[in-house]
């Protein structure tokens, strides 16, 4: 504890200590000392507390990654639609993401985990593996639709097609992260959370993309078509 005065004469305390990561994490004793402790001492000494620390290196990183956050999904759509030479399409891609998410969430409850910076980190890198997957199996519905076969014959094509890639690439992936989710070292318990990101969210991801994204790519199909002939028929209706 350390005391010292500031430039306007209020007495200032500081107060660190170290969190045994194997029983708990900063974040959950902050979340309890905010609900039990703190209220009472300000209320009964008239006192103002603050957090410092690993708590305010969190929230600038939230923020730096925030803004990150934005700009990577500007930067991977502008990239897809060049690619694609549509508007659409990438649209189809850029959905995966929050299925990984989803995963990634069920994930960190099942094995009892608090979301941490490490996990934010592996949900960045699990984006751009699911829209990995995405986009080759958007390349192959692509390439279909350009020899001539219907939308709905196209996608169940790109997805036989590309099954047992996508199944593969990401079944790897799984196989090589799953044992770090069982250790048991100190070291390894800050890497944990990413793991967990990852492996969850890629598993869950994985399925969802063989299913929904073929959905999608069809309703963008269909919301085409009917765009194109609401057009020629009040352009008929003009003329």
């Amino acid at each position: 504890i350390d005391k010292f005065r500031s430039e306007n004469g209020k007495l200032m305390v500081t107060v660190k200590a170290d969190v045994d990561i194997g029983t708990t994490n900063a974040n959950e004793v902050i979340n309890k000392l905010q609900e039990q402790v703190i209220p009472e001492l300000e209320k009964q000494y008239g006192i103002n507390v603050d957090f410092g620390g690993t708590r305010a290196d969190e929230q600038a990183t939230m923020q730096d990654m925030l803004i990150g956050l934005v700009l990577a999904l500007i930067l991977i759509y502008i990239i897809l639609a060049w690619v694609f030479a549509s508007y659409t399409w990438p649209l189809a891609v850029m959905f995966t993401i929050p299925f990984g998410l989803t995963g990634a969430i069920l994930g960190h409850s099942v094995m009892g985990l608090d979301l941490t910076i490490l996990s934010i980190f592996g949900l960045f890198g699990l984006s751009g593996i699911v829209i990995n997957n995405s986009i080759v199996l958007l390349s192959f519905y692509k390439e279909n639709r350009e020899q001539g076969m219907q939308p709905v014959d196209a996608i169940v094509e790109a997805a036989c097609q590309r099954l047992r890639a996508v199944i593969l690439t990401s079944s790897t992936t799984i196989a090589g992260l799953t044992p770090m989710l069982f250790e048991t070292s100190m070291q390894a318990k800050f890497l944990i959370p990413m793991a967990t990101s990852i492996v969850f969210g890629l598993a869950l991801g994985t399925l969802l993309i063989l299913f929904v994204v073929p959905s999608i790519i069809i309703m963008l199909e269909n919301a085409g078509t009917a765009v194109s002939n609401l057009f020629k028929t009040n352009k008929a209706a003009a003329n």
